[in-house]
């Protein structure tokens, strides 16, 4: 049989691609229009949709653990205190004349004076008030060591369906082309003829026209091309460039003004009569509102964006060119997606993956930080990335970065003064400055001023 098939989840391309007997059909993909009989040409562990999952594992499994500064260092600082105040307890009466007790006494001083517990807080309370300020934003992410990692990102790829466009085709240019036929005739009988088909295309076209109505006689589709009909006596059709060519109505006036649009990536379709072609309707899937103002903002932060899309080339570059991207690479299944972020890594360094669909998931897990679209996202993307976008927003993500480095800022702020305070007091300790209320204030004084310091990412988010 003869139908549309919706390929957005596995190969990312926003307009419904026609099939006819002998095309292959991906499994996990959506049928729209016709009836089809499909002939099992791969088992199930060896589908389009199997072998992306397997990435995504493989993918995911790739990822090494990071190890926080903080931990390792409390881990040998701890320890050192500990020896060296038994040895202050031990020592100190043979070698300096010092009472048992005083020296007790200075040794648990010492003690309370270096205790870790600023200097371990510091790292938790300001990730995890990072972490609830983006959730307040709409921002999920999925641990503090991306929260924390984002301000190095480099580069980022983006998926094109769904993450930097609407997703759905859309009418955005309409040529009428007959001198001897009213405009607001064509674009009714336009209207009508297009309202008889089920097609994504026609649907799109329906929707930008103004409602009319006609007396549609001798309808019938015409698989792969478009269909035909009767309006108010005037026998015409509605198809793509396939059929006008078949109709030897293609002239060089017409090839040119299609060759324009089909250069911008969009889809045509042209009205025709018996006699003449009457109009040409171009079909794109459009950009949001946000995509442009999100990546001029990440290019402000020194971010590179690449466009990874299963889309053609021509689109490609056509949305990379209006949504002010810096490159653009078309035609790519999920393998080629995860290649792409493979070698961006090695070209940029730090690298990102956004996007919503299944085709998605392998370069979202492999990336250092992967973003979904939760939205409008499927459950696989959203499993395998680091960060979900609640509202599809792509400037939340030059958002995140911009939070990353706050919360980089406050971290680093907390860690210099935890360890100046405790370096303070163990100067006083070691000239016998140093009192055991002075050593509680270095203490729990300093963890407050961590903790404090902290929360104020809490306070930016409203």
């Amino acid at each position: 049989g003869n139908t549309a098939i919706n390929q957005a989840p596995v190969t990312g391309e926003s307009i419904p691609v026609d099939k006819a007997p002998g095309d292959p059909v991906f499994a996990g993909t959506i049928n729209d229009t016709g009836l089809i009989e499909m002939r099992v040409t791969a088992a199930a562990n060896n589908t389009t949709l199997a072998r992306i999952i397997d990435a995504v594992e493989k993918a995911q499994g790739t990822r090494a653990p990071t190890q926080q500064f903080v931990d390792r260092f409390a881990a040998i600082y701890t320890p050192a205190i500990f020896v060296l105040a038994v040895a202050v307890a031990v020592l100190t009466p043979w070698l300096m004349d010092w009472t048992w007790s005083h020296s007790v006494y200075k040794a648990l001083v010492l003690l309370v004076i270096a205790c870790p517990c600023a200097l371990v807080i510091a790292t938790p309370v300001t990730l995890v008030s990072g972490l609830a300020a983006a959730a307040r934003r709409g921002i999920l992410i999925k641990g503090g060591i991306y929260l924390e990692g984002a301000y190095k990102l480099k580069a980022i790829a983006l998926d094109k369906t769904g993450t930097i466009t609407e997703g759905k085709p859309k009418l955005v240019a309409t040529e009428t082309l007959a001198k001897d036929v009213p405009e607001e005739t064509v674009l009714g009988w336009a209207a009508v003829l297009a309202g008889q088909s089920d097609h994504p295309v026609s649907r799109a076209i329906v929707q930008g026209l103004a409602e009319s109505k006609g007396e549609v006689q001798e309808f019938s589709a015409l698989p792969g091309r478009g269909v035909r009909a009767s309006v108010d006596g005037q026998a015409l059709v509605l198809g793509n460039h396939r059929l006008i060519e078949e109709r030897k109505q293609c002239g060089p006036e017409i090839e040119a003004r299609l060759a324009v649009h089909e250069a911008e990536g969009r889809s045509v379709t042209l009205l025709a009569s018996d006699s003449q072609v009457l109009a040409i309707f171009a079909v794109a899937d459009t950009i949001k509102e946000s995509s442009r103002e999100a990546l001029m903002q990440l290019h402000a932060l020194g971010v590179s964006s690449v466009m990874l899309t299963g889309d053609n080339t021509a689109t490609a570059l056509s949305i990379a060119r209006q949504a002010g991207i810096d490159d653009a690479r078309g035609d790519l299944l999920p393998e080629a997606k995860l290649a792409a972020i493979e070698e961006m890594q090695k070209r940029y360094g730090l690298t990102a993956m956004t996007g919503d669909g299944i085709n998605d998931s392998p370069a979202l897990a492999r990336s250092d930080i992967g973003f979904a679209m939760g939205g409008a996202g499927t459950d696989t993307a959203m499993e395998a990335a680091d960060v979900v976008i609640m509202n599809d927003d792509l400037r939340r993500i030059p958002e995140t970065i911009r939070l990353s480095r706050r919360t980089r800022r406050i971290l680093l702020q907390n860690i210099v003064l935890a360890l100046g305070v405790k370096v303070v007091f163990l100067v006083l300790a070691i000239f016998g400055s140093a009192t055991m209320w002075m050593a509680i204030f270095a203490d729990m004084g300093a963890s407050l001023l961590v903790i404090f310091n902290g929360l104020r990412l809490l306070r930016a988010s409203k």
